[in-house]
């Protein structure tokens, strides 16, 4: 199993944060769209390592797609073939009052998003004229001096992020891959993730082996009972922010735990961070996260995955994870 960590975005730690993650064995990097750009930090991380590259996730919603294909063009080409463009919706609060963009249709507009982006490329690698034609986006003007050739490592696959499963079967009907919300449980991926996914890949003819599954996941890793304490606290925090997301709720609605989502949501706008931490139960930080040794950990991730995945996206969110455990998690996960 392929490994993929997150790497610092901050223009002075890129970097050499990119080198030592592939110190540590990984075999790729990836950035989110938090406190820095998404994509500057690939140009920088693709001339530091021979890493995988890719956004987890660049927000589509705020960006024309000929901006998105620009961006993901060009890093294939710096990156000699080893970007992949990950896009992702974000929810209404953060479209409207952050990026003050227009919230409409979330799913219709990321499947014309990526259709667009898929135009956009085969008219660069001179397949087809552009002419696309959509309900949010039109592009059917490319004038030879703004095309800039066939991609010598070819176009970028363009993955999409999703938990629902209308944004996952629509990922599985029109993108090269998912990346599953690291929110998530063993049951939801059973249950509701991979039904989606087939029936996506059912309505356009497509086979399993036609798309990528890459899971993601919050890990709380330790050999110690200090280091685990602190793991499960970070972790417990991001799990308490996801869960006060009402987009979320499928999530806990599986595992039977719906009825903590308002009372997260109620407390995370007045503020009350130390009780919403404290709604956090270990059971749910077991179920949602993987907990304990680098083996225990990987072994949690193969039975969550339980062999959909070949890649996965490690997230250590809120603590100080020891780069010992992290070599040793991913040696145990290239054994998968």
């Amino acid at each position: 199993m392929k490994v993929h960590l997150q790497v610092d975005g901050s223009p002075e730690k890129v970097s050499r944060h990119a080198q030592e993650i592939a110190e540590l064995g990984a075999d790729g990097l990836f950035t989110f769209e938090g406190p820095h750009d998404t994509f500057f930090p690939l140009v920088v991380a693709s001339g530091s390592t021979d890493l995988e590259l890719m956004t987890n996730v660049a927000i589509a919603g705020p960006r024309s797609p000929i901006h998105l294909a620009h961006a993901a063009y060009d890093l294939r080409c710096y990156s000699r073939g080893r970007f992949r463009l990950g896009l992702g919706s974000q929810i209404k609060a953060h479209i409207e009052r952050r990026y003050s963009a227009r919230w409409d249709r979330p799913v219709a507009r990321m499947a014309e998003t990526v259709a667009a982006i898929k135009a956009i490329f085969a008219a660069w690698e001179g397949t087809e004229p552009l002419n696309f034609r959509g309900e949010f986006f039109t592009h059917t003007l490319m004038p030879p001096n703004f095309v800039p050739g066939p991609n010598p490592y070819g176009p970028p696959p363009v993955l999409v992020g999703a938990l629902g499963p209308r944004m996952t079967t629509m990922a599985a009907e029109t993108a090269d891959g998912l990346l599953v919300m690291p929110f998530n449980s063993t049951r939801h991926f059973a249950e509701r993730t991979i039904p989606a996914v087939q029936t996506g890949l059912e309505r356009t003819g497509r086979y399993a082996e036609d798309f990528q599954i890459i899971a993601q996941v919050m890990v709380a890793v330790g050999r110690t009972e200090q280091q685990l304490t602190a793991a499960i606290e970070g972790v417990s925090g991001l799990i308490a922010f996801y869960g006060s997301t009402p987009a979320y709720v499928p999530v806990l609605e599986v595992e039977g735990w719906a009825e903590v989502m308002p009372e997260l949501n109620a407390l995370s706008k007045t503020g009350r961070f130390a009780r919403m931490r404290e709604l956090i139960t270990p059971e749910m930080v077991a179920t949602l996260a993987v907990v304990g040794s680098p083996e225990e950990c990987a072994d949690q991730i193969r039975t969550r995955f339980a062999g959909r995945a070949s890649e996965v996206c490690c997230y250590f969110p809120g603590y100080r994870e020891a780069p010992a455990d992290v070599a040793d998690l991913v040696a145990a996960l290239h054994r998968a």
